[in-house]
């Protein structure tokens, strides 16, 4: 504060800028010159800043692993039953739908989806029965549905009648390789390739034809039921209005359409506000503010107490009380900015960790501002109950 008095004697006989323009390059030099007293508050939001960019980014990932039967489809809308909050837990339709679509001129084709379950056990290992859900998808090297996951050949691979494909991350969990055989609810399959990106939640996804599907399945091959329909609209027609026309008709309705979009949002905003999960991430998020909240305005309260004589000092130089408490403030936020930079290097270095280790984490700029926000605000939250120990700046110290 020896440099910050100078300035402000200085600036008595009007040498300098007022003294409201010196508030940041003072907290600034004052953080630089007592380092040591402020590297626990900037270690405490660093720490919350990975703690809360980590958890947001593995929630999203592991929606994202619902999701991206939606996100990783080259449909353009998608018919399933009417009143679908998520797209993993809507009931069947009738197959028959599949020819009112087909009345529309604009849909170019239609694609069917289904779903069933069962127990998974592999000849090595002993782990038991492991619950897996089988997506029986059209095997046609320009399908639809996970477009984006499946490469041409895999697809054909599919043909094979027991052929399945899993996420690479599950071969160790299910105790097999590319190649092994395996039973599903006693139906032999065989594991025909791998890919990424399908690690499931809960249960293991396991993607078939939906010929093998059926084979896991009787039921299926007995029902006139269908998961979803997914439909590809021909180029430039209009998806919305496609949309209304297939959600407008008799009441009761037998189906409702969706955009890809509006179905993976859908499902989002399902598993963050309505699940436990999203309540539990979001809880836990909290509670790692809060921690940052009270070390880094206890760290400020002492390193504030520990300079109380040159505030004070300044106090007795006319510097008005605004003009400290801009000071404390202007140093909470050079704390958080410090914080962020550190919070970016280990969170950016987890993130990596976690994507070699096969964990779903996604990042988006959404999450990103959240982060900062949230950061800044702890920050300032913390300077404003620091400020309190300012009422002890008062020039009478000086003379004791």
């Amino acid at each position: 504060m020896d440099a910050a008095s100078g300035s402000l004697r200085s600036l008595q006989v009007g040498r300098q800028p007022p003294v409201t323009s010196l508030h940041v390059p003072l907290a600034r030099q004052a953080l630089l010159h007592d380092w040591r007293r402020f590297l626990p508050a900037m270690l405490a939001i660093a720490g919350s800043s990975v703690l809360l960019l980590v958890q947001l980014a593995l929630m999203l990932g592991l929606f994202s692993t619902i999701t991206v039967f939606v996100t990783s489809s080259r449909g353009d809308l998608w018919v399933g039953f009417p009143g679908t909050q998520s797209v993993d837990s809507g009931r069947p339709i009738a197959v028959a739908s599949e020819v009112m679509l087909y009345l529309k001129p604009e849909v170019a084709r239609v694609e069917r989806l289904q779903w069933t379950g069962g127990d998974w056990r592999a000849p090595r290992g002993d782990r038991g029965g492991v619950s897996v859900v089988v997506t029986g998808i059209d095997p046609r090297p320009d399908g639809l549905v996970l477009a984006g996951r499946l490469s041409p050949a895999q697809r054909r691979a599919l043909v094979e009648p027991g052929a399945v494909i899993l996420d690479r991350a599950d071969l160790g969990k299910l105790g097999v390789d590319v190649g092994s055989s395996a039973e599903i609810g006693g139906r032999r399959v065989r594991v025909v390739g791998t890919t990424t990106g399908l690690r499931g939640v809960g249960a293991v996804n396991v993607v078939a034809s939906l010929t093998t599907a059926a084979q896991i399945d009787p039921q299926l091959r007995q029902s006139d039921d269908v998961a979803y329909l997914v439909v590809k609209l021909h180029p430039g027609a209009d998806q919305l209005r496609v949309r209304d026309a297939l959600n407008t008709g008799p009441l009761p309705r037998r189906f409702e359409a969706w955009t890809a979009e509006e179905l993976a949002n859908r499902t989002l905003k399902f598993w963050i506000l309505e699940s436990g999960l999203g309540v539990g991430v979001a809880f836990s998020s909290a509670i790692a503010l809060l921690v940052g909240v009270v070390i880094t305005s206890q760290t400020l309260a002492s390193a504030v107490a520990g300079s109380i004589r040159e505030f004070a000092t300044l106090r007795a130089l006319g510097v008005p009380s605004g003009f400290l408490r801009r000071i404390v403030l202007a140093q909470a936020t050079w704390l958080s900015v410090g914080g962020l930079v550190v919070a970016a290097a280990m969170g950016g270095g987890l993130i990596m960790l976690a994507r070699i280790l096969s964990v779903p984490v996604s990042l988006s700029g959404w999450m990103a501002l959240v982060v900062v926000a949230s950061v800044i605000v702890v920050a300032q939250f913390s300077g404003l109950v620091a400020l309190r120990q300012l009422r002890q700046a008062d020039p009478s110290l000086l003379l004791r």
